[in-house]
């Protein structure tokens, strides 16, 4: 009899999540009979070692907001890439019983970005400062993107919302979602910024998936902006990090 293998998600309110519909399908698909995928929810990442603990089957694990930073000190290794964003959202259980930090949001980003580029998108404005805002930017920088960080307690290393205007939406022609702003069930809301700077030569990227059009979608939509959201994202480093559970 095959031996059971189990991988989960590690997050708060993680009800909603893509990561378990999406590997059970997979599972399914490719008649993996013995693997499981389970949600871990939550409240501080101070139980995270109970779940290690309590579950001897882990093969590997993703994790997702609010702890992408914060698991790191429970860790006993970190991929290169991952030191370098300083988020981690993938974890590998190694022969040995040790962990190992993976960060593939940055490969998800950088892959579904890349299509959209034209030779005018040379700046992005990043909106958040969280783990995910930290892989968005080491892709940007991958892609040679220069790019900023609004946040609403602005530094001499960020914008901040009260900040932007026409001639930085002249300056930015990339604008990403990094916030959690807009996602269901609170759709009526968005990132506070001026919509109607938006055109043409934008590219409004949300990387929420739920609802499949933000209120930041629609309103850059409107203005002509191409716009993209969250979901092929997922996709891609969902299947990056089921190579990396596999090695």
């Amino acid at each position: 009899m095959a031996k059971k293998k189990q991988y989960g998600l590690v997050g708060k309110n993680i009800s909603y999540s893509f990561s378990k519909a999406y590997f059970a399908e997979k599972f399914e698909k490719e008649n993996n009979k013995n693997h499981s995928y389970e949600n871990f929810d939550i409240q501080e990442i101070f139980e995270f070692p109970g779940i290690l603990k309590n579950n001897p089957d882990l093969k590997g694990i993703n994790v997702t907001i609010p702890y992408k930073e914060v698991v790191i000190p429970f860790l006993d290794k970190m991929s290169k890439n991952a030191l370098k964003i300083g988020a981690v959202n993938t974890i590998k259980f190694t022969g040995n019983g040790k962990t190992k930090g993976y960060n593939t949001d940055f490969y998800g980003f950088k892959k579904s970005l890349k299509p959209l580029l034209k030779s005018h998108h040379k700046n992005a404005l990043i909106l958040g400062t969280g783990g995910a805002s930290k892989a968005v930017a080491y892709a940007l920088r991958l892609l040679e993107i220069d790019y900023i960080l609004v946040s609403r307690e602005p530094s001499e290393h960020t914008l901040s919302y009260d900040e932007i205007d026409a001639s930085t939406f002249e300056e930015y022609q990339i604008i990403i979602n990094c916030t959690p702003l807009g996602t269901s069930p609170n759709v009526e809301v968005c990132p506070d910024i001026p919509y109607d700077h938006f055109t043409e030569k934008h590219i409004a990227y949300d990387l929420i998936y739920n609802p499949e059009e933000t209120l930041f979608l629609k309103k850059a939509k409107e203005k002509g902006a191409v716009i993209k959201n969250g979901y092929e994202m997922l996709v891609f480093q969902a299947e990056k990090a089921w190579k990396i559970w596999k090695k």
